[in-house]
């Protein structure tokens, strides 16, 4: 009875409030204990500024309603709370609907609402234990100052220690723990080898036994890379000529110790396999896991009919989330010692005689490949473009050419200086758009206006994010609406737990890679019904 007569019934509205907004569509479909995980931080979120108003209001001593007014008014309002609750949880099936159709998904019947009402609870309840605890602890701790301070130095102290408190057993404890849990879990993941996988006998491959690395070094994600994608008589079939096998090079985090040390041996793999005598070198940096999109190298040794040689090295075991939280600056270093290996072999061959360079990467790769090289370094002697797909917010360049982008162009597909060298396509839009003047130097991006990791933004707690003004993304729902708080968490909840098919989201199309490369690269000997055929044979 004490926790109930204790319950700000201020908050409570707030928090309805929070919880109404937070059933409102965001970028991509959420399945309903996602939807009850959001709802549960913005019901949290909603009764703590409730709360914080209510204490303000005492602090500046406005007059407050009585013992009976009082009562009255937290009846009335909690019925007002389950009337709004309930017809938002009506209306919450309409709204997911909203962003299926938009991205050729079939509909729901319905958002569990019970579901989504446990979660709600549940969440609020241990949001609302922790907030207790952390009070009581710093009530504790204020208590033992007062006799040797003023009260008011004693309670900035025991906030503060508190505070330090709780930061060291979430970072230090519980962080730490589950990091290494992770780490470990998909360690011995990685180090699965699959019965359908054979070493391969082909000398140019990796982990051959005329190879460099061990075919169990390369670890699950090399092994797939290594034996996957089309082969010679694949692509000589598709083409109607002789091809070449194209050739990938991959480094596990197994074959050596150190990102220098996995450098130098990617770059004598690459040597011994012959990949500097192909017309394409592609540098690809791999997301979180090392995972390589297929869809993105499968169709460029299409496009260069097997001419073509990429390598990769993994930097971590975790996904790309949990990889950019525990270790980002490792996928940045390991980035740059293969870029600097490749780089350099590479700008002291023969003008007339080396293959052209590209980098590629995805979602963490695109960050880490971006941060590979610096601009100053490559001047005198530039490679001839990268293609980064789905880049997440903190990519470095992707934010400062959004940002200084046509004043006449959408946030969500930019058009910077004309499209000399940076250009940005979607689904419906190539890179030709921006006519046809792309300087020997190109930087393309290819991203979705409805991907989270790209468009999180982490002030969306206050202030509305351009991308979200008119007009909007093609695949972004019109009921998508900005509210302070409500909006940061939905989007927060789509980057890690989003979902959605390819061409969409942070899912993406062969298709779309078909058309990327082609405008990049600009490989000879394509027809418009050629590109056609290509499609087709990459079509879901």
């Amino acid at each position: 009875m004490r926790w109930v007569r204790g319950f700000s019934i201020v908050g409570l509205l707030v928090a309805t409030l929070f919880f109404a907004l937070s059933l409102t569509p965001s970028l991509v479909p959420r399945s309903p204990p996602v939807q009850g995980l959001i709802a549960g931080l913005s019901f949290s979120a909603g009764y703590a500024v409730g709360v914080f108003g209510r204490w303000l209001w005492s602090y500046l001593e406005f007059p407050v309603p009585g013992y009976r007014l009082g009562w009255l008014v937290k009846v009335l309002a909690t019925m007002a709370c389950a009337v709004v609750a309930a017809t938002f949880l009506w209306q919450a099936t309409e709204w997911q609907n909203s962003v299926r159709t938009l991205m050729g998904m079939e509909e729901v019947g319905g958002v569990q609402p019970v579901t989504v009402a446990l979660m709600t609870l549940i969440v609020f309840m241990v949001v609302l234990f922790l907030a207790r605890l952390f009070r009581r602890t710093f009530q504790f701790l204020s208590r033992r100052f007062q006799p040797y301070v003023a009260p008011h130095v004693s309670n900035v102290v025991g906030i503060a220690i508190a505070a330090a408190l709780f930061s060291s057993v979430i970072d230090g404890v519980i962080f730490t723990i589950g990091l290494r849990a992770a780490d470990n879990s998909y360690q011995r993941l990685d180090a699965l080898i699959q019965d359908d996988l054979a070493r391969p006998t082909d000398p140019l491959q990796v982990g051959s036994a005329a190879s460099y690395i061990d075919w169990q070094d390369l670890g699950r994600q090399g092994r797939s890379f290594i034996s996957s994608g089309p082969t010679a008589a694949e692509l000589s079939d598709f083409s109607g000529e002789p091809a070449l096998a194209p050739l990938r090079v991959y480094v596990g985090l197994n074959a050596a110790e150190s990102p220098e040390e996995r450098a130098r041996l990617a770059l004598e793999e690459l040597k011994r396999v012959g990949a500097f005598e192909r017309s394409v070198l592609l540098l690809v940096t791999p997301t979180g896991t090392g995972w390589v999109a297929p869809a993105a190298l499968d169709t460029v040794e299409y496009l260069q009919r097997g001419d073509i040689a990429s390598v990769a090295a993994q930097y971590s075991y975790l996904p790309s989330a949990l990889s950019l939280m525990a270790e980002s600056e490792y996928g940045v270093e390991t980035a740059r010692e293969i870029f600097g290996q490749v780089y350099g072999y590479w700008s002291s061959l023969p003008h007339d005689s080396r293959p052209q360079l590209y980098l590629y990467g995805l979602s963490l790769g695109a960050l880490n490949s971006d941060r590979s090289f610096d601009s100053y370094d490559i001047i005198n002697d530039p490679f001839q473009g990268a293609l980064w797909s789905g880049p997440p917010f903190r990519s470095d360049t992707w934010r400062r050419v959004t940002r200084e982008r046509d004043p006449d162009s959408p946030a969500w597909l930019p058009r910077f200086r004309d499209g000399a060298v940076v250009r940005f396509m979607n689904q419906e839009q190539g890179f030709e758009a921006a006519g046809p003047d792309w300087g020997s130097f190109r930087i393309g991006y290819l991203q979705h206006a409805s991907d989270p990791v790209t468009f999180f933004d982490p002030q969306a707690f206050y202030s509305q994010p351009a991308w979200m003004r008119e007009p909007r993304g093609p695949d972004v729902s019109e009921d998508l609406r900005w509210y302070p708080i409500v909006t940061m968490l939905q989007l927060a909840a789509d980057m890690v737990a989003g979902d959605a098919p390819p061409g969409f989201g942070h899912t993406y199309a062969a298709r779309d890679y078909i058309d990327a490369w082609h405008a990049l690269m600009e490989p000879e000997g394509w027809t418009e019904i050629d590109l056609e055929r290509l499609h087709a044979r990459f079509a879901p």
